[in-house]
């Protein structure tokens, strides 16, 4: 009898070590196990991704200078020559009168001119800050469609599992 005991006690000791080693068969506080299911489907599932870029938008725009002469120059020198001319119409008496006429209006005139200057094109350059939204489209996750034990589920994952996919089960008593 012993020598048919000892051989039955170590197959019985081996066989609870390999049935120990399958998850299947543990005995989880949680009555959970892992298995393996088929994959049926694999859907992409796409999303915008909205991003808000700021940027500077410039334009030239053509504007008119001018450029102011010296006026004092310019003065001084219409005054010297309406003098002269003014000297050179008046006769006798008149002649004072009209060298300080011609003065005067030459100075206005020499003065108008200087002050006009030349006029000049050039162009300013503005700018403005703006933003224009940027869009993506991008890959958010899969939808997957899978069946174990002749059941099928549908699960939205972050990753394409392949053929085949690792779920967990757990059983709990329904209320």
């Amino acid at each position: 009898m012993t020598k048919l005991f000892l051989p039955a006690l170590a197959l019985a000791l081996v066989a609870a070590g390999a049935s120990a080693q399958d998850a299947r068969y543990a005995n989880n506080d949680d009555n959970t196990h892992y298995g393996w299911a088929d994959v049926l489907r694999v859907d992409p599932v796409y999303g915008i991704a909205r991003t808000e870029v700021p940027r500077q938008e410039c334009y030239d725009q053509p504007v008119v200078r001018h450029e102011g002469g010296n006026s004092t120059a310019g003065t001084l020198l219409g005054a010297v020559i309406g003098g002269v001319l003014g000297n050179t119409v008046g006769k006798g008496d008149g002649r004072k009168a009209a060298t300080v006429a011609g003065a005067v209006a030459g100075g206005a005139i020499g003065n108008g001119v200087s002050r006009r200057g030349g006029d000049y094109q050039d162009t300013e350059t503005h700018c403005r800050d703006v933003s224009s939204v940027s869009e993506q489209r991008r890959l958010t996750g899969y939808d997957v469609e899978y069946r174990y034990h002749g059941e099928v589920y549908v699960s939205r994952l972050n990753y394409d599992p392949g053929e085949r996919l690792r779920v967990r089960v757990s059983v709990a008593p329904a209320d």
